[in-house]
């Protein structure tokens, strides 16, 4: 798999990076959205129905559901520090993958093993 700093020199290609103060909404569970995340600084809650299933950090990604076929958001994200993140929609997600393959493979261990928590939490 990928190390963080190979994920994160993934989603430093772009010039603008989301910058979200400690507490702020990244996304809403419900919500529609065409990006996913990446952490290049900071640390972010993963919430279901309003309480925290998770904390990521740094090199970790999220929100990828919405690229691969998932209508809406399944989850909330919430920084939980301070925090910088990379993003990439449709087009750049797939350059990324075409890129770097292993990346995908990041990505598909990420989210499953996220919705398998989920579904044990729940």
């Amino acid at each position: 798999m990928l190390s963080p700093v190979v994920t994160v020199s993934i989603f430093q290609k772009q010039p603008d990076p989301k910058v979200f103060s400690a507490g702020q909404v990244i996304f809403e569970e419900g919500q529609p959205g065409d990006e996913m995340y990446g952490i290049l600084e900071g640390e972010v809650d993963i919430l279901v129905n309003g309480k925290i299933v998770e904390s990521i950090e740094t090199g970790e990604v999220f929100g990828a559901g919405v690229l691969v076929g998932v209508k809406n958001r399944t989850y909330s994200a919430i920084a939980k520090v301070d925090s910088k993140l990379g993003f990439l929609d449709g087009e750049e997600f797939l350059f990324a993958v075409q890129e770097t393959p292993v990346f995908a493979l990041q990505v598909m261990k990420s989210y499953s093993e996220r919705l398998s928590r989920l579904q044990h939490i729940i």
